[in-house]
């Protein structure tokens, strides 16, 4: 790409680029370090502990939770810093307020279920679902629906961009079929991440690592889209922003790639931080607070990759977070066959099969790092393809196909003959 056809900030390599967030990074981390035994103590002192008084479960002794917390307040202290940090950024967007909005409402309710035992599984739905309708209000990943309707289905461009409901006060201002197809995926993206994430959370450090992995392959991703934006790209998105959010000025205030930046050095340095507690043998866990409440970043970031409405991009960005979805269909489909309701437990996931084989906690949740690794650089490796077309993404796309093609077949052999043995 030839550099005149870059705004001056993006005419630069990704050393100079990522170099302007190391504060946000290291300010999420050291809070992380500092806040997590606190909320520890709180948590012992509170009596919101996690009891071993399941067969599943491997710790011997009570542990707190209250985990999500610390991830909380370090992860918004990294955001707090950007916005003192990165005002002097142009192009880049400041950081979403309706995203800190989702994250209350998703931390308040995923507290609520640690520290009420018998919260209703329902009330955890419609907490993740008004942090979906909150960032989907302000346009927030709506676009994702756009390759899908035009690119897959093959529905032209009137059609998909025809205002259903027009009125100055509602945000965007226009109701079009793009956008209420992208509040639908926006909803289905934002409850399977959340659920996603919150059954794999069943080995300590295993959650934790794994999304520091993601964050890693999605800054990547992000930094791809930024360094590759050209003046019509910025052009075209800033045509599809909300009036309210867009500033205006040309080249100033228009993508969300910064802002996916941002998010993913405060994740990253605190989930580093919480790993320091977390990992084998952990001395504190996430809890609900926690584990939705990192499917939901790691699901806003994904959706942040389509504001051009590339599909391709977001399916990119959904292998990176793949384990915990392939951990979440398999058990899905593995409960429907045997009859049983969604919400019941089993030993069974990705983590216990390897688990039983391996024996060593570990070992277990580094050969699961592994497995993350792996789907992190095909996604990463997809969205290289499709933003340089260097190679064809179809390699990758089958790349990918056989490697969940064969964790499902491992998985279901493995499950069936431990179903077999427990009979026996």
């Amino acid at each position: 790409m030839p550099p005149e056809a870059q705004p001056p900030f993006l005419q630069t390599g990704w050393i100079s680029l990522l170099s302007n967030y190391w504060l946000v990074f290291v300010v999420a981390f050291v809070v992380s370090v500092i806040t997590t035994p606190i909320m520890r103590w709180v948590a012992r002192k509170t009596g919101i502990v996690d009891h071993p008084n399941e067969a599943r479960k491997l710790h011997k002794e009570p542990v707190p939770y209250l985990g999500g917390v610390a991830i909380f307040a370090s992860v918004l202290s990294g955001i707090f810093v950007s916005y003192l940090w990165m005002n002097n950024i142009q192009i880049f967007q400041p950081f979403p307020l309706v995203v800190l909005v989702g994250m209350l409402v998703i931390g308040v309710t995923g507290l609520a279920d640690d520290i009420y035992k018998d919260w209703a599984p329902r009330l955890k739905v419609v907490g993740q679902l008004i942090a979906a309708a909150a960032i989907a209000q302000q346009g927030v990943g709506t676009r994702v629906s756009e390759g899908f309707l035009r690119g897959v289905l093959g529905i032209p461009e009137s059609v998909c961009n025809y205002a259903l409901i027009n009125s100055n006060n509602i945000i965007p201002d226009s109701i079009t079929l793009t956008y209420v197809t992208g509040v639908i995926i926006i909803g289905f993206f934002i409850l399977g991440a959340c659920n996603a994430a919150n059954l794999l959370d069943g080995l300590d450090g295993l959650l934790s690592g794994t999304v520091a992995i993601t964050c890693v392959g999605l800054i990547a991703i992000s930094t791809m889209i930024a360094l590759s934006m050209t003046e019509e790209n910025l052009v075209s998105i800033s045509e599809h922003l909300p009036n309210s959010n867009f500033l205006n000025n040309r080249g100033r205030g228009i993508t969300l790639m910064g802002a996916n930046l941002v998010l993913g050095f405060s994740m990253l340095g605190a989930v580093f931080g919480f790993l320091i507690y977390n990992f084998n043998p952990a001395s504190i866990f996430l809890g609900d607070a926690g584990s939705l409440l990192l499917g939901y970043l790691c699901i806003v970031m994904v959706l942040m990759l389509g504001e051009q409405g590339q599909t391709f991009i977001v399916v990119a960005g959904l292998i990176v977070f793949a384990l915990p979805i392939l951990d979440t269909l398999l058990a899905i489909i593995r409960r429907k066959v045997a009859g049983k309701p969604m919400s019941e437990p089993d030993s069974n996931h990705i983590h216990h099969i390897i688990k039983r084989r391996l024996v060593n906690v570990k070992l277990t949740v580094l050969a699961l790092y592994g497995i993350s690794s792996l789907f992190c650089l095909l996604g990463v490796a997809l969205a290289w393809a499709h933003i340089t077309g260097a190679v064809g993404g179809w390699a990758i796309y089958l790349a990918a196909i056989v490697v969940f093609g064969g964790i499902c077949s491992i998985s279901f052999r493995s499950a069936h003959k431990h179903h077999k043995s427990c009979a026996e």
